[in-house]
């Protein structure tokens, strides 16, 4: 790992997860809330919503995605023919922003799952008597729904990251060559180099890296 290229390889990989798990975070957890909270007559079709592309499978979904931000796909499309642009533009395939963003659309449910759970769980009598005391909604939410769906934010970042960090399949259709996380580096290893011995040590180090991280989502859950 004294190699510069390596270290790189494994900042591409720490920053695109943390990237991804922060905007799952922000599209999950008030899409939890509001399945949790606000959806009643529809919850059980908004769930399904939410559960139906876990059916579909994960190269089809990356894959929809390079055709949608590609040359010809629907973004460019869009932009020329509302004349924001002379042509088709390259900055939204083969760069950070394309894999997380398809990272974040199929990792959202692995947030929103978790943090669905916290809140249903939550008892409705703590709510009713934080309004009931005189607290307006806002801080009933910070002091009383938001401490309570800790265990299932921690749980989701958990999921999140974890399994962004270890993708190797939006990286290698979106991210193009300076866009390689370890993952890739790993496959090269053991199927184009056949350097299986640095490819197992390479391996080991995102074994290690991921159960620090779901060891630390574990430990902030107790507490």
């Amino acid at each position: 790992m004294e190699n510069p290229l390596y270290r790189q390889v494994l900042w591409n990989s720490f920053s695109t997860a943390l990237l991804v798990t922060l905007f799952a975070l922000a599209i999950g957890y008030p899409l939890a809330f509001f399945l949790a909270f606000v959806a009643r007559r529809h919850r059980q079709m908004l769930y399904f919503l939410v559960v139906i592309p876990l059916l579909t499978s994960f190269l089809l979904r990356a894959y929809t995605w390079k055709i949608i931000l590609g040359r010809s796909g629907l973004v460019n499309s869009t932009l020329t023919s509302l004349g924001l642009t002379d042509g088709p533009v390259d900055l939204f395939l083969y760069n950070q922003f394309s894999v997380v963003l398809t990272l974040v659309y199929i990792f959202v449910p692995f947030m929103t799952l978790p943090i669905y759970a916290s809140l249903e769980k939550l008892s409705r009598d703590q709510i009713e008597a934080s309004l009931d005391l005189g607290a307006r909604p806002f801080t009933t939410f910070r002091r009383v729904i938001l401490p309570l769906s800790l265990p299932g934010v921690v749980a989701g970042c958990t999921f999140t990251f974890a399994l962004s960090f270890g993708d190797f399949v939006a990286p290698s259709l979106l991210g193009g060559p300076n866009q390689i996380m370890i993952a890739n580096v790993i496959i090269s290893q053991f199927g184009t180099a056949f350097d299986w011995p640095f490819g197992s040590a390479l391996a080991m180090v995102v074994v290690v890296i991921v159960l620090a991280i779901v060891g630390i989502g574990a430990r902030l859950e107790k507490r």
